[in-house]
């Protein structure tokens, strides 16, 4: 029913209207309007890890039902426009875990299986770069998907948006 594919250049435009499309849906429920509004600044597409050929699209007869990546970079969240978060510098796979980031599943596909088949490859992927352990930083609608996953909690933290927190939760999971 799914496939899943690299990100291309090509694809920008619409991963930007999936994620604005998860972040305002997905989010109801876990959020105040306020932090969903906030989450834009959080949250978002970080096209170097297109350029890095680590983000993934999973797609159902034709429709983008979500993606999300790894990451062999420092950086563990955050889009092009928040340039405070983002860090390019390459991580040893020996010491420091691979980062999972910007997952995103469109809203009509909710709790179909998007989410855990873009973990599994990535995870995979990471394992294949020698990562022997992963790291993420999630939002409160993604928790439990993370969890059922086998990732434990680290960190409960917020980032602060003019005066509106943004709950986060960083999450680990060995990969060995």
């Amino acid at each position: 029913m799914f496939t899943h594919r690299l990100a291309t250049e090509a694809d920008l435009d619409t991963l930007r209207g999936l994620m604005l499309a998860a972040i305002e849906t997905n989010q109801r429920g876990f959020l105040t309007p306020a932090q969903v509004a906030a989450s834009h600044m959080v949250m978002g597409l970080d096209t170097q890890l297109v350029a890095d050929r680590t983000y993934f699209i999973v797609e159902c007869d034709g429709r983008i039902a979500g993606c999300g990546g790894w990451s062999y970079r420092a950086g563990v969240y955050g889009g092009d426009h928040s340039t405070a978060l983002r860090n390019a510098t390459p991580l040893d796979p020996t010491t420091d875990p691979a980062r999972i980031r910007a997952m995103y599943t469109h809203p009509d596909f909710v709790r179909r299986g998007v989410g855990r088949l873009i973990l599994e490859v990535c995870e995979a992927a990471a394992r294949a770069a020698g990562f022997r352990h992963v790291v993420l930083m999630g939002t409160l609608s993604g928790e439990p998907l993370y969890r059922a996953s086998g990732y434990a909690v680290a960190e409960h933290r917020a980032d602060t948006v003019g005066d509106v927190e943004v709950p986060l939760i960083r999450m680990t999971k060995r990969l060995d």
